[in-house]
């Protein structure tokens, strides 16, 4: 057996370098490159195997360790999962800054590789700096953190384990069931050690990442639930854009006269023009929708996870008659609900269950004068936020409705967390699939510059708008810095409302006069934050990092500067001053909370006792 000696970082890298994945009998190089930010950790191990590459993948220079899993996430599912960065980060604190990306990532089923550094292994200089010792364990590291939020985990203390240990890895990240955040420990001397691998080890391998298929009873009994029901409704999720099916739900909802509603990772699977796409769904939903899903004796989820927002905690669907049919690749998905399940990816089930439906001349009882009535109606709502106007300065329904006629069908748009999530979800109207980019199963607060990156690195071609809250941006938009860096222009949509007033907005509707989320000045008079709101000059900020920066105050300023930033070959940052508290809410939406059961504050009480009350109407499982 011919052998080749290399460090263990070395044979990392060269292996990484010649993984495939083949799709649909389409191949694609997996993984493309790496995000490092270098430390006494990785610098000597992977450093110098980076820097001594002489493959194909490209070392890209993080700012921010979460915000360089961010950017490696986004990539991964603006290309359908099918190619992906690695991240390198240093020991103890930059392994550990890492953690929220991977929980972001495995939350939303994308595959990210995380190579952290780690404690000697050799244990001879114990401890190192920036070592945790637990004198009850001391195998126990920095790096055990990831353990909860990685769908794979492993620590490398020899250097031949690596090759059972990145096998492992790689059947996880092109898994469609079980992908997300896949992390391998490498402690920063085992990184260095030198062994003889076979050369066999680094051949090209292709990955054939296959559609699932259902058995043919499986089929029949879902052909025969859907054939007994009136008045169905789709929930539409992320699968539906993973498995290509997009052209499949459309043509099923068609033929069948089945209403659609999407989540926020399957918003634009269909166009909002399309006749059967009743808008979003769940505790963000549309009116639409939610009044059909109240009524509806069946749903058929298809690639979702149907998490509490989807589902408005479980109290979106009244009808006492209703059944569920999960369509998705994943059993313990496919089981939510208490739902007959069909194991299948989307598009191969919903065109199996097209074949044999139009075999039944199968069509639902839904009236379609009134399904358009129900969509025309919420049109006409979209139409009223997006002209809101107000004394007192910008709506941001009204920014949103400005940016969305503004930009292009193809252009992308990004968000993460805030009351933007809930306004994009109802409001915003895509015509183009893929181009709406959500990150709302982990709500990542600081996802959305870092994400805008790596989609841009995704898409190159397409313009990619990072629409972010005050409050987001401040916990985490160093990775601007990178696009600037690696010429990766991205426009930042700064929607600035003096604080955190999704959260302001959430606190205030449960009995609270509000406390602690919006950006003021410490009054003397009570020692609270109740003064006078901070003033940041976000713009000014961009502009000292390298990026363009513009202030916007009125309607007229913002048309200005969203024409200024298209042509502009820098990122960009437009800084818009919004009013709080001008976003949408209700449209028979609920989410469970917890409301303190006992309080002074009768607000309290009272809120307590409608969300007891709301919850006794949600199913139970």
């Amino acid at each position: 057996m011919k052998t080749i000696r290399l460090t263990m970082a070395q044979a990392l890298l060269k292996f990484l370098d010649n993984q495939y994945v083949e799709f649909d009998g389409k191949e694609n190089k997996f993984v493309k490159g790496v995000f490092g930010i270098f430390g006494h950790g990785n610098v000597t191990g992977m450093g110098e195997a980076l820097e001594n590459h002489t493959g194909e993948l490209v070392y890209l220079q993080g700012k921010n360790e979460q915000g360089m899993v961010h950017s490696a996430a986004a990539y991964a599912k603006q290309k359908s999962r099918l190619e992906i960065y690695a991240c390198t980060s240093s020991v103890g604190p930059g392994a550990l800054n890492m953690v929220a990306g991977a929980g972001t990532a495995t939350v939303n089923r994308i595959p990210v590789l995380l190579l952290p550094g780690d404690n000697f292994a050799n244990r001879q200089p114990d401890p190192v700096l920036q070592q945790i010792e637990n004198p009850a364990d001391y195998t126990v590291a920095a790096s055990d953190a990831f353990k909860p939020v990685s769908k794979y985990w492993d620590r490398i203390t020899r250097p031949e384990q690596l090759m059972t240990a990145v096998l492992n890895a790689m059947r996880v990240l092109t898994d469609p069931v079980d992908t997300g955040a896949v992390t391998l420990c490498l402690p920063q001397d085992v990184q260095a050690e030198a062994f003889d691998y076979p050369e066999e080890f680094f051949r090209k391998r292709v990955h054939y990442i296959e559609r699932r298929t259902p058995s043919e009873t499986a089929v029949q009994r879902a052909v025969k639930l859907i054939s007994e029901k009136k008045n169905p409704i789709i929930i539409a999720g992320g699968g539906v854009h993973y498995s290509f099916a997009t052209e499949a739900l459309s043509k099923f909802a068609e033929k069948f006269n089945i209403p659609v509603g999407e989540t926020q990772a399957g918003k634009s699977a269909l166009s909002w023009k399309h006749n059967r796409n009743m808008g979003s769904i769940g505790s963000t939903g549309s009116l639409a929708s939610n009044i059909l899903a109240k009524e509806a004796d069946l749903v058929i989820g298809v690639g979702t996870r149907l998490t509490d927002f989807s589902t408005s905690s479980k109290a979106a669907f009244q009808n006492p008659e209703v059944e569920f049919l999960n369509i998705n690749v994943s059993s313990m998905d496919a089981l939510k609900l208490d739902a007959q399940i069909l194991v299948a990816d989307a598009k191969t089930g919903l065109e199996l269950l097209t074949a044999e439906l139009e075999k039944r001349e199968y069509k639902s009882g839904h009236d379609e004068s009134r399904l358009e009535e129900l969509k025309s109606n919420w049109n006409q709502e979209v139409d009223k936020y997006y002209s809101a106007e107000h004394p007192d300065g910008l709506a941001q329904t009204r920014v949103l409705g400005d940016i969305n006629k503004f930009i292009d069908e193809k252009d992308i748009i990004v968000a993460a967390a805030g009351s933007m999530p809930g306004d994009l979800h109802r409001l915003w109207r895509n015509t183009v699939p893929k181009t709406y980019h959500m990150e709302y199963g982990f709500s990542c607060m600081g996802y959305e510059v870092a994400g805008a990156l790596g989609i841009k690195m995704a898409v190159p071609e397409q313009e990619v708008y990072a629409l972010v809250g005050d409050g987001s941006y401040l916990m985490l938009h160093s990775e601007l810095v990178t696009s600037i860096q690696e010429n990766k222009k991205i426009t930042v949509l700064l929607l600035d409302n003096n604080g955190f007033q999704c959260i302001h907005n959430l606190q205030r509707g449960q009995g609270s006069n509000g406390f602690g989320n919006e950006f003021r000045y410490r009054s003397e008079e009570d020692n609270k934050l109740t003064g006078e709101y901070l003033e940041i000059d976000f713009a000014a900020n961009a502009r000292s990092l390298g990026a363009k920066g513009y202030t916007v105050r009125t309607l007229e300023e913002l048309q200005d500067a969203l024409e200024k930033a298209k042509q502009e070959t820098v990122s960009t940052l437009i800084d818009i001053k919004v009013l709080p508290g001008t976003c949408t809410t209700g449209y028979e939406s609920w989410w469970r909370l917890g409301v303190a059961e006992v309080s002074t504050d009768e607000k309290v009480q009272k809120a307590h006792k409608a969300m007891e009350e709301k919850a006794a109407t949600a199913r139970k499982y």
